[in-house]
């Protein structure tokens, strides 16, 4: 079958390519991808080319198709998987194989899937690893949602406390404890916002700090004080740039205790020192974001390290379970539709890509089957009035409170852009 696709090179170097996929083997899966959401580790993996660890060495010969976070159809059911999955079913990936202990991840490593891409065969260790995920939920564009709010639920689930005492470690957040996410209104800040109402282990107290007040304002849209008040957390959205004292204005609002868990979702070093500093007795550091810099480093507070038992943990994505757990809360009601402030066809995938840092707002949405230039949602009423495709996107999301939405989804994939 032919695809056409998004495929990296080297460094900077990708290319949109119409090519055939080999003949489907007896413990593989040909699928239609249908939609995918623009990662920042996409953008690393392309500036980075080979000197990213997912990257195999011989792209320039044997170039992969990037993209790993999406959805799509299975087609065809190669022998070995046909008892287990059907044609017609709608599926999501967990990149994360952890395949015979290789970093290769769908995306990045693997010459016939990735998001990015019309049409991909998905090799037997996806399966294998349990990596191919139904999904049951309406629309596509969820599930190419899941996998960023399983990177959200593996982060939480990997904090851990202490009892005085014991060593054991109690994993999550600190039930009904003071929970803080700094530089927290990003793409990925958001989604732990919408996570962290909707689940059932909450804090008492939830404060997200950020210096752009236009996207704090967004935040504060989409998850209101009130809306929080009503589930039990005490929500605060600070903008730090118009603090003089950031540290202290923190502090104050836990009456000088600190924190009990603090994620830091941008990597800077005065920020991971700030959430060090406001961080309680066993307070838990989550360095959340991921740095393109090997030499990453910032200073923490070891006097605070050895008597108060603060600690710092990291994850690099989620695990099948949190995937999993992603589906299940989206199949229950949480919406992720936030997260998306863009829209755009597979031509737009190349430069949104190696741009992506300088492109404002939250998730970028590509669909695979259609050409249409990345557009920014709250853009359809000023297209609208030229454009008839955007003037009925507008009307649909603004039924919708202005947020993307599985009716816009379905008459976009009807109406494809001429």
């Amino acid at each position: 079958m032919q695809t056409r696709a998004v495929r990296i090179y080297g460094k900077n170097d990708l290319r949109l390519e119409t090519f055939e996929l080999p003949p489907l083997k007896d413990d593989e899966i040909l699928a239609r991808v249908v939609s995918d959401s623009i990662c920042m580790s996409s953008y690393k993996a392309a500036h980075l080319g080979t000197e990213h660890k997912r990257i195999p060495d011989d792209i320039a010969i044997h170039p992969t198709i990037l993209g790993h976070e999406f959805s799509g159809e299975i087609i065809n059911v190669g022998f070995k998987w046909a008892q287990k999955f059907q044609p017609g079913e709608k599926f999501s990936i967990q990149p994360a194989l952890n395949y015979q202990g290789s970093l290769d991840a769908p995306g990045y490593s693997f010459r016939w899937i990735g998001g990015n891409a019309t049409h991909i065969i998905i090799p037997n260790a996806v399966m294998e690893m349990n990596c191919l995920l139904p999904y049951q939920g309406p629309g596509y564009y969820p599930a190419s949602l899941a996998e960023p709010l399983s990177c959200v639920v593996g982060a939480f689930h990997a904090n851990y406390h202490m009892k005085p005492g014991s060593y054991k470690h109690l994993m999550d957040i600190h039930p009904g404890g003071r929970m803080a996410i700094l530089a927290g209104v990003g793409p990925m800040g958001v989604a732990a916002i919408n996570y962290t109402l909707f689940r059932d282990r909450k804090p008492s107290l939830l404060v997200i700090t950020d210096i752009d007040e236009e996207r704090i304002q967004r935040a504060r849209q989409l998850f209101p004080e009130m809306d929080a008040k009503s589930v039990g957390i005490d929500l605060v959205y600070l903008n730090t740039s118009q603090l003089e004292h950031p540290e202290q204005v923190l502090l104050d609002l836990t009456e000088g205790a600190g924190y009990d868990d603090v994620f830091i979702f941008a990597p800077v070093p005065k920020i991971i020192q700030q959430g060090d500093r406001i961080l309680t007795r066993d307070g838990c550091l989550n360095f959340f974001a991921g740095p393109t810099d090997p030499d990453f480093s910032a200073p923490l507070n070891f006097y605070n390290v050895h008597y108060n038992n603060t600690h710092l943990v990291g994850t690099s994505g989620g695990n099948n379970q949190d995937m999993v757990e992603a589906l299940d809360l989206m199949s229950k009601g949480l919406d992720p539709s936030g997260l998306v402030t863009h829209i755009g066809g597979l031509d737009a995938v190349i430069d949104t890509t190696l741009r992506l840092p300088e492109i404002p707002g939250g998730k970028k949405l590509i669909y695979t089957h259609i050409n249409m230039a990345l557009t920014a949602i709250t853009d359809f009423e000023e297209l609208g009035k030229t454009i008839p495709l955007f003037k009925k996107l507008h009307e649909i999301t603004s039924r919708h409170s202005g947020l993307w939405s599985v009716e816009a989804e379905d008459y976009l994939l009807s109406n494809p852009p001429g």
